[in-house]
């Protein structure tokens, strides 16, 4: 259904949590992929770590993903302070709009309940009005989740996923950068629709073309 698919990261690394499986089965499927991150702060990075670690990170994982540098675009916007930059942010996600024209959205659920999540849930939907809205999920932010829309994956997609994932050495503190957990959810998530694996998302728009 979708050929032009853009990911909307609130900060480095969310788009790989929230759906680096299902990116890794689009771009196996010669689908064109976009990601845009909001932040790679210096505010999240902890101590003994360069200022630019994060973005360092973020463009290896990129890489590993199969994203390629020109499809990743990189935003400034400060941790925690999305709410304030609201219009700011929606402006740049209607230049995005009208510069590539997606057919799906991929950003975070309408549950989530980090204030950076949520200012770019509220300003996606705002902005992607006629295109197919999902929301993908990250459960230690999630109030609660939809199960509305499961993508299949193979031990292979997992794999880009995981490797993407430990792309980022400064993160690996996070209680949820487990491969353990991540691997279980992945495959929880199989098991209810009979794959060996799945990501789960939330249908927030979906239009039928």
């Amino acid at each position: 259904m979708f050929n032009k698919v853009l990911v909307l990261a609130p900060h480095a690394d969310d788009a790989e949590f929230g759906c680096g499986g299902t990116v890794a089965r689009f771009l196996e499927e010669q689908k064109e992929v976009y990601c845009a991150v909001f932040s790679a702060d210096k505010i999240s990075i902890p101590p003994g770590y360069p200022e630019d670690v994060l973005k360092q990170e973020l463009l290896k994982s990129m890489r590993v993903l199969g994203i390629p540098a020109e499809r990743l675009l990189l935003y400034n916007y400060k941790v925690r302070d999305f709410p304030a930059n609201r219009q700011d942010i929606l402006d740049n996600l209607i230049l995005l709009k009208n510069q590539l024209k997606p057919d799906l959205i991929i950003l975070p659920s309408r549950h989530d309940i980090h204030q950076d999540h949520l200012t770019i849930v509220r300003e996606g939907i705002r902005a992607f009005k006629d295109t197919t809205v999902l929301g993908y999920e990250e459960p230690w932010n999630n109030l609660q989740f939809e199960h509305t829309c499961f993508v299949p994956l193979e031990e292979r997609h997992l794999q880009k996923k995981l490797a993407a994932i430990k792309c980022y050495a400064s993160q690996a503190f996070r209680y949820f950068n487990n491969e353990d957990f991540l691997r279980s959810l992945a495959r929880v998530r199989g098991t209810q629709i009979k794959s060996p694996y799945a990501e789960l998302f939330e249908v927030i728009r979906l239009i039928v073309k």
